[in-house]
């Protein structure tokens, strides 16, 4: 117990402070998640000059400038009026259950009367914390959204350790504060589950930040508690289910959100679109979601699911499958291929947001490249209102200024305004004719809670009144990520996106050299791009068997071209074979000799490996 103690982490942190003072400039500098901050004074003056609209002057970092713009365009006040957003916790998170006790025994290494220690989830909801900093009573979620730009978030995305000091911060109540942030990655999937934050006062002279041991060591002893933790989660949910088929040739599935578990019965029965519909089930269940499981209307079987619990709480289910006939199943009209299929954070994090902005009166803008789904979404968030849909890119000049209906059938914007109830989708935003942009502006203005979804896809700088209009739309935005950011959902993606085999032919299925070209492909048309190569390969394969590498068009073959190594890692490569060399292959001790976490240490072997002739380090 003593190792999570104050004497351990201050041996920690005196070793760390040590070798990276006694380091090469350059070699200190790569190990720091961003460049060292200009100074202070004149990126103070410069975050005035940018919240009252006057010119920036030269040398502002162009990504401090950029997490100032996207605070701006989510309407972040920077002076946070009102008391802070209390949001209700999670009910049952694991990752509060499992961080709680390490961090418990971290916090008095804190000087608790300048500093804070916290815990967010992948939603940067603040989970935990101890201590006291300026400003951190501030608000409840980290989120860019909420708050702009801070470490945490900066940590979330970029997973590494991050800091961010002084006015590089949006809000006024964090001018005087320095944080940092380190990612918390699960053990099994190597997603971010959430962050660890330390907070003190201004240190922005001293790199890295003093409180950058301790958010190491803290995340490092959760990571490490959350591995001890999946184990006895997986031999409960592996007892779950040979009681469940013990004796009897039944039909039993049981998931966790990582593993599953499916009888030989039930590999005949269950198609991917069933496993696929228990797998969220399980995966929202053991998260501490409310979630109602249905299967497929054409599933041809029903299911009778009982969850797996330990210490009180639901880590999982067991499905019981019963056949059906199909004649039994109520027609539907089919649902999109692929319309809210994914799992990862940043995929799951927008569907929340815009299935939460739509259950109440207001406009929602929904942003995103071509091809990632916006339209989709929108018109599962409308399913059951009948909206009218109308594309600026099919008639730029959809009439909404005249005063007859135009020839889209849209009102013009008065009388649909006073209509009210039969929402409007307007896609393709960007393509609307100015007096149209106006209409719309004038619209809002009379009334804010119309029901209006528009979908917006972002190129060419907006001319000003289409500008007016996204900052109307801002406060209610959501932003659906690319297919590169959240790859782990292409394998997913890939059975929902699939025709229906025929008659007596098996699903398509993929190699795993087959799938790891598919996940590190750009997808420049995300996933509309992935759909077209679904089905043509669908259609045009004469072989059964999974579709091998050698079967993709030659750019998702032969993988994105590499690039070369930054000054930055060329640095942060140098110092990682250094300290590897001097402790004889030891990552574990390279990992603190370099003051980073072993899985940092892991995952940056991982991305150098291959470019510029990384040698793979010894085991």
């Amino acid at each position: 117990m003593e190792r999570y103690g104050r004497t351990w982490v201050s041996q920690y942190e005196t070793t760390h402070r040590r070798r990276v003072r006694d380091a090469p400039d350059t070699v200190r500098d790569a190990m720091t998640t961003a460049e060292h901050p200009p100074a202070l004074a004149p990126l103070r003056q410069a975050r005035q000059r940018f919240l009252t609209g006057r010119p920036l002057p030269d040398g502002v970092p162009d990504d401090v400038v950029a997490a100032w713009r996207r605070a701006r365009f989510f309407g972040v006040r920077p002076d946070l009026e009102g008391p802070a957003r209390e949001l209700p916790h999670p009910a049952d998170s694991p990752l509060l259950e499992a961080a709680r006790p390490v961090l418990a025994r971290l916090a008095p290494a804190l000087d608790a009367g300048s500093s804070a220690l916290l815990l967010t989830d992948e939603r940067l909801r603040v989970l935990w914390s101890a201590g006291s900093a300026p400003g951190d009573d501030a608000c409840r979620d980290l989120s860019e959204r909420e708050v702009g730009h801070n470490s945490a978030a900066l940590a979330l995305r970029t997973r590494r350790r991050a800091e961010v000091h002084g006015p590089e911060h949006f809000l006024d109540v964090w001018q005087d504060v320095s944080a940092v942030s380190v990612p918390l990655l699960s053990p099994e999937t190597g997603q971010v589950l959430g962050t660890v934050t330390v907070a003190s006062g201004l240190c922005a002279g001293c790199r890295p930040h003093p409180g950058a041991a301790l958010a190491e060591a803290a995340a490092t002893a959760v990571e490490a508690e959350l591995r001890a933790r999946a184990r006895t989660a997986e031999r409960v949910l592996l007892d779950a289910y040979e009681r469940a088929v013990r004796g009897r040739e039944r039909a039993v599935v049981a998931l966790d959100g990582r593993n599953r578990l499916v009888s030989e019965a039930a590999a005949r029965l269950a198609s991917p679109q069933v496993l696929e519909a228990l797998e969220r089930g399980a995966r929202a269940w053991g998260s501490g979601e409310s979630y109602e499981i249905s299967l497929p209307e054409d599933a041809g079987c029903g299911v009778e699911i009982t969850p797996v619990r330990h210490e009180g709480r639901a880590l999982g289910l067991v499905a019981v499958l019963e056949a059906r006939p199909l004649e039994s199943v109520p027609s539907r009209p089919p649902r999109p291929a692929g319309s809210l299929v994914g799992s990862s954070v940043p995929w799951r994090h927008a569907v929340a947001r815009a299935t939460a902005l739509a259950r109440t009166a207001g406009p929602l803008l929904v942003v995103g490249e071509r091809g990632t789904g916006k339209t989709t979404l929108a018109l599962e968030l409308l399913d059951d209102a009948a909206p009218l849909v109308v594309d600026a890119a099919e008639s730029p000049e959809l009439g909404l200024k005249d005063a007859e209906p135009s020839e889209t059938g849209i009102p013009p914007a008065e009388a649909w305004g006073r209509a009210g109830d039969r929402p409007l989708l307007l896609r393709h935003a960007e393509r609307l004719a100015q007096p149209d942009v106006a209409a719309l502006n004038s619209l809002l203005d009379e009334r804010p809670d119309a029901h209006l979804v528009v979908t917006y896809t972002p190129g060419t700088s907006p001319g000003p009144c289409l500008q007016r209009l996204l900052d109307t739309l801002a406060a209610r935005s959501v932003t659906l990520p690319a297919l590169r950011e959240r790859p782990e959902d292409i394998r997913e993606l890939l059975p929902a996106l699939a025709p229906g085999p025929a008659p007596g032919s098996p699903p398509l299925t993929w190699t795993l050299d087959a799938l790891r070209a598919l996940e590190q492909h750009p997808w420049p048309g995300n996933v509309t791009e992935l759909a077209h190569l679904v089905r043509a390969l669908a259609g045009q394969r004469r072989v059964f068997g999974p579709v091998r590498r050698s079967e993709l068009p030659d750019p998702v073959r032969e993988g994105p071209a590499g690039r070369s190594l930054s000054p930055m890692e060329l640095a942060e490569r140098a110092a990682i074979l250094e300290a590897l060399r001097r402790h004889g292959g030891n990552k574990a001790r390279a990992a603190v000799a370099l003051g980073i976490a072993r899985a940092t240490l892991y995952r940056k072997l991982r991305e150098y490996q291959g470019r510029d002739a990384l040698p793979a380090p010894n085991p």
